[in-house]
């Protein structure tokens, strides 16, 4: 089947997490996660990430809603990105099933500041106004850009300052860690990251993510919370043995690095071509590109991709761990040649 760069989610699962599966599917285990495979599953989270309380569960989308009720009571509000996943791409689910209010703030590159924080901490103690209590960030950015340690260090303190608690949306954690060239902890934890969703189906897992509490009394009664949200899967070695595999030999690492690398590799090659521009600093696993839409709908007759903002012709490109450069170069000369046909229709004649 031909590589696809619409999302990293087209991409199989890596066989070391298949043969881990395999290995976990024999004879009989106990269930809800009362097993050695998930015990194990959490120690290794605990080697990796340090004393935290940890869930497994089913999607990203249940690992922010968990995350998030752990942090939140329902007069309470979390002041997150515009572009963020919770706000645009999980169907109301927070909001939902939290009943709080997501106070959404423009930015230009996916990335709030502790400024732009600062300007949403209004109505305090006011008791007609939602409370803001969480700030939520993604890591990677749903722009594909990466918070540099100094930011995550500053948003926490800022947060911590004010009363509030930082989640971090880790959907491409192992992405953004492996460009700024740190550990897990030293990306989250050891900045003073309070909750993480912890991505693992975007980096080479079958289906399987994990709430991680670095503050101890955000966990508390979170296994209630993960029941009382459906994510609490009752063969649930399955999923710790995915991430288990994952967090094994560096192979989140070795996964994130070699999607970064392409996404960089595939940025250079299309860069500069006719009536085609690279939005947003490519600092990890996606390319955002605006182009030509008669262009871009000839690359699509071949490849499969998302419009990104389909009024201004922006398209995103994502790269996976199983993406390789012979992948990235067919497609980039589909792009290249589409790029050139248009531009050389449209020259005057």
């Amino acid at each position: 089947m031909q590589h696809q760069f619409a999302s990293d989610n087209y991409a199989g699962a890596h066989p070391a997490v298949l043969q881990a599966i395999a290995e976990a599917n024999n004879g009989h285990a106990a269930s809800y996660g009362d097993d050695e495979w998930t015990a194990r599953a959490v120690a290794r989270f605990r080697e990796q990430l340090g004393n935290v309380e940890v869930s497994f569960v089913f999607n990203g989308t249940g690992a922010n809603v968990v995350a998030l009720a752990q942090m939140l009571r329902p007069h309470e509000a979390v002041i997150c990105p515009e572009s963020a996943h919770i706000n645009v791409d999980e169907g109301g689910a927070p909001e939902r099933f939290l009943g709080s209010k997501l106070i959404d703030v423009p930015t230009a590159d996916g990335k709030l500041t502790r400024e732009a924080v600062e300007a949403r901490l209004t109505g305090l103690g006011d008791e007609h106004r939602v409370q803001p209590r969480v700030v939520s960030v993604s890591q990677t950015s749903e722009l594909g850009t990466v918070y540099s340690l100094d930011d995550v260090s500053d948003l926490a303190d800022f947060c911590h300052g004010h009363g509030l608690l930082l989640h971090v949306d880790g959907a491409r954690i192992g992405n953004a860690a492996a460009a700024l060239g740190v550990s897990l902890r030293e990306a989250t934890g050891d900045l003073g990251v309070d909750v993480l969703s912890f991505g693992g189906t975007k980096n080479g897992l079958l289906g399987a993510e994990a709430v991680v509490f670095f503050d101890r009394a955000c966990g508390h009664g979170h296994r209630y919370t993960r029941k009382r949200s459906m994510q609490l899967g009752s063969k649930m070695r399955f999923l710790a043995v995915q991430l288990e595999a994952l967090l094994t030999d560096e192979l989140w690492l070795r996964n994130a690095a070699q999607a970064n690398a392409m996404a960089t590799r595939l940025a250079a090659a299309v860069d500069g071509l006719p009536g085609l521009t690279i939005e947003y600093p490519v600092q990890a696993n996606a390319v955002f590109a605006r182009l030509h839409r008669a262009a871009a709908q000839r690359v699509l007759e071949r490849h499969r991709f998302y419009y990104w903002d389909e009024r201004r012709g922006v398209v995103r490109w994502m790269c996976s761990w199983d993406t390789t450069a012979a992948d990235v170069d067919e497609f980039a000369a589909a792009v290249r040649e589409a790029t050139i046909e248009v531009a050389r229709e449209a020259a005057p004649r």
